[in-house]
């Protein structure tokens, strides 16, 4: 079965799991991800859903002209920032330079704190302007990689200026397309 087919299976199950969840009436049942909430919270985001695919990159981005991993690398993922994420293959899609931030923010439907989100670019803040934005600065998010997230006030935890990567990986038997956003140092050559 090729990339592709197994991609698009993975979209339709996931899809279809979504929608039966999604029909469920009883106000006392608890979400199936509140088992992985404190798992992934330290990871900085707290067991939201994050979509299978991730989407385009924003406007404006500026492609790298010469990333440590080109378009179409496979590399070893590094990061944690979701469950099944840290050892896996992954596929480099897009790599761009900007500026990339940690944010701590709450959701705008209420609900728990998410500190050290990893990542927001700079092109997914509100009338953030081309420098760096300092740590403690208060932002307003313009990205929708989470549930909650997007016209979130934000304050900025951490930044860093290392080339960013969109990829595709598999863990946990899920595909994810358009990945955003991995910095350089959450990455390894394929082994």
């Amino acid at each position: 079965m090729n990339k592709r087919t197994r991609t698009l299976i993975a979209t339709v199950t996931l899809t279809g799991a979504i929608a039966f969840t999604g029909c469920s009436n009883s106000a006392n049942e608890e979400p199936a991800s509140s088992a992985s909430q404190s798992d992934n919270a330290h990871a900085g985001h707290g067991g939201m859903d994050h979509p299978m695919d991730g989407g385009p990159v924003p406007e404006g981005m500026t492609a790298a002209t010469d990333p440590e991993y080109p378009v179409d690398t496979e590399v070893t993922l590094t990061a944690d920032h979701m469950e099944g994420m840290n050892g896996a293959s992954a596929t480099v899609v897009g790599a761009y330079n900007t500026y990339t931030y940690a944010i701590d923010y709450t959701p705008t439907e209420g609900g728990d704190p998410v500190t050290d989100h990893k990542w927001v670019v700079q092109e997914e803040l509100e009338d953030a302007g081309n420098e760096r934005l300092a740590d403690g600065t208060d932002v307003k998010v313009a990205a929708d990689h989470m549930e909650g997230m997007n016209g979130a006030i934000a304050t900025i935890a951490f930044s860093t200026d290392e080339t960013v990567y969109v990829v595709d990986y598999e863990a946990d038997g899920m595909e994810m397309t358009n990945h955003k956003w991995v910095v350089e140092s959450e990455m390894q050559p394929d082994s």
